[in-house]
């Protein structure tokens, strides 16, 4: 009977999980169009590579720091939608105004006030989707979620590049993207109106305790706190072609849009590839990815092209795989909770990192290339070393 159950079930997760995907495309066509100009947009404004580096850092921190009391506050209160909906108004809605800000230091306020609201939202929106996920397979749910995601991540900044090549102007790429943020939180809304109880979704509970989280989540943050940390943010690396002339302006946001395509489609590949053989497949995308460092920071245009492909490839595996072995290893009423320790511990190392790059970059490139590639290399080998611990609660749930 219960396999039948599921078998009833599997549609419908599959369309909600859908439906959480067009929302995450407008909102992705939003902030990820916003976030392939911010780099330049700040050196045009006079901030400096450091500066660059550090708002960027910082407001990863916020952004992921800020989940650990958005995944309590959801946990307890079960008011998911309530706190999903209001942080997707801030995480959208903040981008249009980016047109108005005459100095770096306003732009950058806005810059990190998206990444709170995206704090607010992502726990409890990650919560409600683990649990379609469960009918449809961690992997492939989460890497479908995220595959639409990146549709919405090419769109933005193929929308932003050719504002920039009719208007060349970033004021104007700011205030265009208001449409793609009310399309998100309209979806947004029709979602929670036909799905008002998404943990209905999840029919077999993960034979876990409710309390506490097990130690092999503890590791399993250890290594993706160190890839966070060796991985360069896009404002970097777009800030560096800017300065550099690597590419022209207008082309900018299209190299980051290759990314979130490559991201796209290694986000479902290596979703479907983690259902059937676990985190060793982790281990060998972050591996592969390390190399992006070198190409995009000491590279022509070709190989910052092919640097940026494998950026992409390690943002497919972070956003698709971490979140999905991070419902694989908690129990349901724990999840928001799970979701907002692990997405804070991620953010913090991301800031640190992100800051001593951005120094790094105004001091020696070598120095920051190294840092990155090491620092990356290192999560392999702590994946490696919790892939078999981790891999009977992952075939469990």
């Amino acid at each position: 009977m219960l396999a039948n159950i599921k078998d009833i079930s599997r549609p419908t997760a599959v369309r909600f999980v859908v439906l959480l995907g067009l929302v995450s495309l407008f909102a992705d066509a939003t902030y990820e169009g916003a976030r392939s100009i911010t780099g330049p947009f700040l050196a045009v404004l006079g901030a400096s590579g450091a500066a660059v580096g550090i708002v960027a850092g910082l407001g990863e921190l916020l952004g992921y720091g800020l989940r650990l009391v958005s995944g309590l506050i959801s946990d307890r209160t079960r008011q998911y939608w309530a706190i999903t909906i209001a942080g997707y108004a801030i995480n959208l809605f903040v981008v249009p105004l980016m047109a108005l800000a005459g100095r770096w230091e306003v732009a950058a306020m806005l810059m990190m006030a998206e990444r709170i609201g995206k704090a607010i939202r992502t726990p409890a929106r990650d919560a409600m989707l683990s649990h379609a996920t469960e009918a449809t397979g961690r992997g492939w749910g989460f890497g479908l979620h995220e595959a639409m995601d990146q549709i919405g991540a090419v769109a933005g900044p193929l929308i932003v590049a050719g504002v920039l090549f009719a208007r060349g102007d970033y004021r104007s790429a700011f205030a265009f993207l208001a449409i793609p943020a009310v399309l998100a939180v309209s979806t947004l809304l029709l979602a929670r109106f036909l799905y008002p109880r998404p943990r209905e979704l999840e029919i077999a509970q993960p034979q876990l305790a409710p309390q506490g989280l097990p130690r092999v989540y503890w590791l399993y943050l250890a290594g993706a706190a160190l890839v966070a940390a060796g991985f360069a943010d896009f404002p970097l690396i777009a800030f560096h072609f800017e300065k550099n002339a690597v590419a022209p302006q207008g082309a900018i946001p299209i190299l980051y849009a290759i990314a979130m395509g490559v991201d796209a489609v290694a986000a479902l590949v290596f979703g479907r590839l983690f259902d059937r053989i676990g985190l060793v497949i982790l281990a060998a995308v972050t591996g592969l990815s390390a190399l992006f460092a070198p190409l995009v920071f000491l590279g022509s245009l070709p190989l910052a092209v092919a640097g940026m492909a494998l950026w992409g490839v390690g943002m497919g595996a972070q956003e698709s795989i971490l979140r999905a072995a991070v419902a694989g290893m908690t129990h349901a009423d724990r999840r928001g909770t799970a979701y907002g320790i692990f997405n804070t511990g991620y953010g913090v190392a991301w800031f640190l990192g992100s800051a001593l790059m951005g120094v790094l970059y105004d001091i020696s490139l070598p120095a920051l290339i190294a840092f990155s590639v090491v620092v990356q290399l290192a999560a392999v080998w702590v994946f490696l070393r919790v892939g078999r611990e981790a891999q009977t609660s992952l075939r469990a749930s």
